[in-house]
């Protein structure tokens, strides 16, 4: 009996590379692909009869963290490995919160791959020694990456000057409506974005709606 697979991962280099390694194990039936998370949920609804999915983290329209969150809920005999580039803490944290069985970058070689599977349909982890480790650090301490990314707290200049960036004025017009200098304006918008974590007025002000911090 083969084992039958399906991949997520919406690069067709790294597709054809994850392939390739598979093919070398006669055990090993890719049943079929998916670009995205979407779209993988909806070829799991019309052929769930795959034991394991490699699961690429960074795909459009919905990424993997959040198809291995939606697949261990609705189908939980189906085991899911990430397959990917990152080995960020948050990653690796989000992935097994999410219900991820296992754990392995790109490079993986075919070998340790193929085990990996393995051991995952048998109830095991499938990682690299690396990626436990990080793993074990992360249980014993757990971090929020909520607090971390999200601290949107703005003083209240800083708000009146986001509030007069959404009605799109600029600079000039702003310094004479708040009795402050341009180049203070500019440097109050430039703390806007590091805390916000945008690029630009655009960004700055759809988070801030987003977020409640100003009137949309």
């Amino acid at each position: 009996m083969k084992i039958k697979l399906a991949i997520a991962e919406d690069n067709s280099f790294l597709l054809k590379a994850i392939k390739d390694k598979l093919s070398l194990f006669e055990d090993l039936e890719v049943k079929w692909i998916a670009e995205n998370g979407l779209d993988l949920l909806e070829k799991l609804a019309q052929d769930s009869n795959v034991q394991i999915i490699l699961m690429d983290i960074e795909m459009p329209k919905m990424n993997g963290i959040e198809a291995v969150e939606q697949v261990s809920q609705k189908y939980p005999q189906i085991k899911t490995i990430m397959l990917t580039v990152f080995d960020n803490d948050e990653n690796i944290f989000r992935a097994i919160q999410a219900g991820a069985n296992g754990y392995f970058l790109k490079e993986v070689d075919p070998p340790t791959l193929h085990q990996g599977i393995l051991d995952t349909l048998e109830g095991g982890a499938a990682m690299t020694p690396a990626i436990a480790l990080k793993t074990l650090k992360l249980l014993r301490n757990p971090p929020n990456f909520e607090e971390t990314k999200e601290d949107l707290s703005l003083t209240p200049r800083e708000i009146e000057i986001l509030e007069q960036t959404a009605k799109g004025l600029n600079y000039n017009q702003i310094g004479e409506n708040l009795f402050i200098s341009p180049k203070t304006v500019r440097k109050h918008l430039e703390n806007i974005y590091g805390k916000l974590q945008v690029h630009n007025k655009m960004e700055a002000v759809q988070k801030a709606v987003k977020n409640r911090i100003i009137e949309g």
